[in-house]
C-alpha cells in the first residue's frame, strides 16, 4: 500500500507529454476463455515498458470498473507511444492474438484514448493521497504560491488563494 502524503501537492513535468487511456470491457462474462487472455495481456506489456524507459513510457495507474480494467498511462511523446504500439514485441503479439482469436466474438471490447498535452496546459491537485498519476510520472511538488490554485497552476493569476476554514470554536 502506498504511503499517504499529507498536505496539498501538485505535479510538474517538463515539456509536452501524452496521456493514454486503454481498457477492456467484458461484454460476455461467461466467455472467460475469450476475455481472460485479453485481461492477462496487459501486465507483461507494462512490465516491458517499466524495464525499458528509453521507450518513452513514464508511468501507469490501474483502475477497475464493473466490466473490466482501465490503465491510465503517461508517455513522453505520441511518437514513442505509437512506435511501441506498432513495434513493441509484447504489445504486437497481444494485438495479433486479440485480432485472431477474440475480436470477432464480441465477448470483449477494447478501447483507448490519446491526449497530447502541451507544456503548462494541465493542472492537478493531490491532497492527502499517495503520490500517483502525473505526480509519479513527473515531480510531486507542494501546491503553494504560484501552484496554490487551479488558475495559478495554469498561469491565470486571477484566482484568490485557497480559503482557510475557521478554527473550531471551543
Amino acid at each position: 500500500m502506498s504511503k499517504v502524503v499529507n498536505g496539498r501537492y501538485t505535479a510538474e513535468i517538463d515539456g509536452d507529454f501524452v496521456v493514454f487511456q486503454i481498457g477492456m470491457r467484458i461484454n460476455k462474462p461467461w466467455a472467460v476463455h475469450k476475455w481472460l487472455p485479453v485481461f492477462k495481456a496487459m501486465p507483461p506489456m507494462i512490465r516491458e515498458l517499466y524495464e525499458n524507459p528509453e521507450l518513452g513510457f513514464l508511468h501507469a495507474n490501474f483502475y477497475t470498473t464493473l466490466r473490466g480494467p482501465v490503465v491510465l498511462q503517461y508517455w513522453r511523446s505520441f511518437e514513442q507511444l505509437e512506435r511501441y504500439a506498432r513495434h513493441g514485441a509484447v504489445h504486437l503479439q497481444a494485438w495479433r492474438e486479440f485480432n485472431r482469436k477474440v475480436a470477432a466474438s464480441g465477448a470483449v471490447g477494447i478501447f483507448h484514448e490519446t491526449f497530447i498535452v502541451a507544456q503548462g496546459q494541465y493542472e492537478c491537485l493531490y491532497h492527502n493521497v499517495p503520490v500517483f498519476g502525473l505526480a509519479k510520472a513527473g515531480r510531486h511538488v507542494p501546491a503553494t504560491g504560484r501552484r496554490e490554485t487551479a488558475a495559478r497552476r495554469l498561469g491565470r493569476d486571477s484566482d484568490p488563494a485557497v480559503p482557510t476554514p475557521p478554527a473550531p470554536s471551543m
